[in-house]
């Protein structure tokens, strides 16, 4: 779920409300990727090293450099004890938001929760199998891993690396043929016990420099202006996408994207922004 922040303040999918993101109402063809040469493992997506005594490296922005890149990432949310909110009829998908996405050609990250692929599957295979985007984990539950974090339920110590693990099998169970190695904190909140306690499960965790706004927004103008002021080479965007709760991600995201190229910025994956600090002496 997620909680209106401003865009100093650390946000993610809080609240009675959740945030997710979905496929669009009519499937895009399939995109093609080409094929590895005969016999060639498939490359490893890049991560960052361990941190100080081995700590899950954390990772918040690419090099400001003048390649000006920028990465904007979409958190899909939904809690494990969600499903009869969904079975009345409440909306945590967005299909036009992604659609938008795909006919701006704009690549993106999108950290689902386990309970949401397994919610949406069709939706998570879609996102999952285009190479537009990358699927990354924001856990199975959507609880926090650290105490006090915005009234969120709490994942005991010894439960948080299968919380990960768990959310990994529902992504493959829905059809996502390759989820990076990428996690987001619920709530964005970690601390060092939680950072010791994910160490050996591989993977980067992703906050963000910038933060949209987009929660409970009603004017897209306000979430797009947030956008643009906060942007710089490198930066990591968190937004949502969801018909119930951030309802003008998708307009803003018509001004954000047009502006940002006008002004010289390049639309990457996490991945990429990962790969580029990984290898800086």
């Amino acid at each position: 779920m997620i909680i209106p922040v401003t865009r100093f303040a650390a946000v993610c999918a809080l609240g009675a409300v959740l945030a997710a993101c979905g496929a669009p109402d009519t499937p895009a063809a399939p995109r093609k990727e080409r094929p590895a040469p005969a016999g060639a493992a498939p490359s490893l997506p890049p991560t960052l090293a361990p941190g100080p005594t081995g700590l899950t490296p954390v990772f918040k922005n690419g090099p400001r450099t003048r390649d000006k890149t920028v990465a904007l990432t979409f958190d899909a949310d939904m809690t494990a004890d969600q499903g009869p909110r969904a079975a009345a009829g409440e909306h945590f998908d967005n299909p036009r938001l992604i659609a938008t996405l795909r006919r701006f050609k704009v690549p993106a990250t999108v950290f689902m929760t386990g309970r949401w692929a397994e919610e949406y599957p069709q939706e998570a295979r879609s996102i999952g199998r285009d190479p537009l985007f990358e699927v990354a984990n924001h856990s199975y539950s959507h609880y926090a891993f650290t105490d006090d974090c915005y009234g969120l339920p709490t994942v005991p110590e010894d439960r948080m690396r299968a919380d990960v693990e768990r959310a990994y099998a529902s992504f493959k169970k829905a059809g996502v043929p390759r989820a990076m190695p990428y996690f987001r904190f619920p709530g964005g909140c970690y601390d060092q016990r939680a950072l010791r306690t994910l160490s050996t499960a591989g993977v980067t965790a992703v906050q963000w420099d910038v933060v949209s706004g987009d929660a409970f927004a009603t004017d897209a103008d306000a979430v797009a202006q947030d956008v643009l002021d906060g942007v710089r080479p490198g930066s990591v965007v968190v937004m949502h996408c969801t018909r119930s709760a951030a309802p003008t991600t998708e307009r803003a995201l018509r001004t954000i994207v047009p502006e940002l190229r006008k002004r010289g910025f390049r639309f990457v994956k996490v991945s990429e922004l990962i790969g580029t600090a990984a290898h800086r002496p």
